[in-house]
């Protein structure tokens, strides 16, 4: 090939370049979807964990579910007040108060507590060891597994294994439900943090059965429900539940427990 044939080869495909580029520019701003300059703004306070926390796919879609007023400026829990503040200043809305919450397990199925049912040998995962036999070697079925999906995927180190189970450090957690979406036993919910009191059990077994499999659990003996004057706490599928819009932090309930399992 000679150096004519070369040159016009260069200068043909260098020529397509353009054509494409110009095409490719031309076409950009033709099919641009204008998007509100508040969404950018938006964007730009959050805190960008892209957790999902809020509902929506990302800081991103919660940025945009704002502007069209189908989310609330204190849609950002891991931002907190402070965040609701600066977003309800670009929407030029009054900002409202972003309640506390952390992430809460409901197990006190510590290694001292809780049986085995079996060695387990498989793959150290909570999701892994709830598919096989009696949903992981935990003889309670409902127990915290302890081989810390939770604490993988914790953006802020709030999640750690204590004893053979999850617990939270609650100064840490930025309610972001990243542990509650992986937890296979379903163990993990937000609760108030200004709550003193809650129930470390998840078990729906009755008294005598969860106490053949950890000596904590709760019995469902109903005494909670009994004590409490404001009507918060009360058993159903045999393990207690509190009322945090009831509760008064009042410890009458925990006073009573004859297992202890109200902290």
């Amino acid at each position: 090939m000679d150096t004519t044939m070369i040159i016009m080869t260069v200068v043909i495909i260098a020529g397509i370049g353009i054509v494409i580029g110009v095409a490719l520019g031309a076409a950009e701003k033709r099919f641009a979807v204008e998007t509100d300059p508040r969404e950018e703004a938006i964007l730009e306070v959050l805190p960008g964990n892209n957790c999902g926390g809020c509902g929506y796919p990302g800081c991103a879609g919660l940025a945009a579910a704002i502007v069209k007023g189908e989310a609330e400026v204190n849609g950002c829990q891991v931002g907190g007040s402070k965040t609701a503040v600066k977003v309800a200043e670009i929407m030029k809305v009054e900002a409202a108060e972003v309640e506390h919450k952390v992430a809460y397990v409901k197990c006190s199925g510590f290694i001292e507590n809780a049986e085995d049912a079996y060695e387990y040998s498989g793959i150290e995962t909570c999701l892994m060891a709830s598919h096989v036999i009696h949903k992981g070697p935990k003889a309670c079925v409902y127990g915290c597994l302890g081989y810390g999906d939770c604490v993988k995927v914790c953006d802020f180190a709030a999640m750690h294994i204590v004893r053979g189970i999850a617990t939270v450090n609650w100064d840490n957690c930025r309610a972001c439900r990243k542990c509650i979406k992986v937890c296979p036993k379903n163990l993990i919910e937000l609760v108030p943090y200004d709550k003193k009191y809650h129930v470390r059990c998840n078990s729906s077994e009755k008294g005598k059965a969860t106490l053949k499999v950890c000596s904590v659990g709760c019995i469902g003996c109903g005494l909670c429900e009994k004590t409490c004057k404001q009507g918060a706490i009360t058993v159903h599928d045999n393990v207690a539940h509190i009322d945090y819009m009831k509760c008064i932090n009042c410890g009458e309930c925990a006073g009573v427990c004859p297992k202890g399992v109200i902290r």
